[in-house]
């Protein structure tokens, strides 16, 4: 099982199927490990957002609680420390952690390769970069291929609650990186314009990147979460099982007579004596 799908570091009471219509989890540490492990800055400021940068500061990452808008995590890459961001991507406060570990997971991998990896653009021209290909895991699931409409191709779930959004045409950077109208869009809810979370990628963004986060959005294996702390308006949509089963119904007062006359009637007429190590040695007896 992948490491952001690991059932025992995020604990529950339900599992929430399908996964995306799971809520973001209390806390942000399991998407953070990853960078972490590798040995990455870590600092706070006094709100209490957390901010992480690679040991060469061409990637950073912010974990903004407090920050100006919904826009909780915000990664991005440089070329250049002192320029502006090559590509940056935007998991909103509501998009479920996993999504984002699974970021940061291929983030990490690809940073232990070189700049080659995690500043490798989408490109038609190269079979390993082929912008598509971060879809791919979607297609490979049923989802469905929707007819390009307004410069916009979009890929939608089986069940319609959850869909991915390509973007043709040019662009403005600046804008990409701080709004909604980015390059790729991946979002879920019941409608795109007010979606439960949304995540956002600028052109840039290497394939290998989305695709591990299209890889888990798409997987059809449940997320553990609290029962309280799913959204009410989702319970309706998802599927909520309980991950440890039912306590059995405590016995009624009709129950515990009906074992008593259980036991009663597999009792023997006579008891038969049986030698333990506390049993007195047998007297003997006259013969016969």
């Amino acid at each position: 099982m992948p490491p952001h799908d690991d059932l025992r570091a995020i604990d529950g009471d339900v599992h929430v199927s399908p996964r995306y219509l799971a809520a973001a989890t209390a806390t942000g540490d399991p998407a953070l490990a990853p960078l972490l492990d590798l040995g990455w800055d870590l600092e706070h400021d006094d709100l209490g957002n957390a901010y992480v940068q690679a040991p060469d500061r061409t990637v950073r990452l912010g974990y903004l609680p407090e920050g100006e808008d919904d826009g909780l995590w915000r990664i991005n890459a440089y070329r250049d420390a002192f320029g502006p961001p090559t590509w940056g991507v935007c998991f909103n406060d509501s998009c479920p952690t996993e999504f984002v570990r699974a970021f940061t997971t291929a983030l990490a991998e690809a940073y232990e390769q070189g700049p080659d990896a995690y500043l490798a653009a989408p490109d038609s021209r190269s079979v390993d970069r082929e912008p598509f290909l971060a879809a791919a895991p979607l297609i490979n699931r049923c989802w469905q291929l929707e007819r390009p409409s307004g410069g916009v191709l979009a890929i939608r779930s089986p069940d319609g609650y959850a869909g991915l959004e390509l973007t043709t045409g040019r662009l403005d950077p600046q804008a990409e990186l701080t709004t909604r109208d980015a390059r790729w869009q991946l979002w879920a809810g019941t409608s795109i314009d007010r979606p439960a979370w949304y995540a956002t990628a600028s052109t840039n963004t290497p394939v290998a990147l989305l695709r591990a986060v299209t890889e888990c959005v798409s997987d059809p294996a449940p997320l553990p979460r609290w029962r309280e702390e799913t959204y009410s308006y989702i319970q309706d949509l998802a599927r909520l099982t309980s991950i440890l089963p039912p306590h059995p119904p405590a016995p009624t007062p009709l129950d515990v007579q009906r074992a008593a006359s259980r036991r009663s009637a597999a009792l023997p007429t006579s008891s038969v004596p049986r030698w333990s190590t506390t049993s007195r040695p047998a007297l003997r007896g006259p013969r016969r």
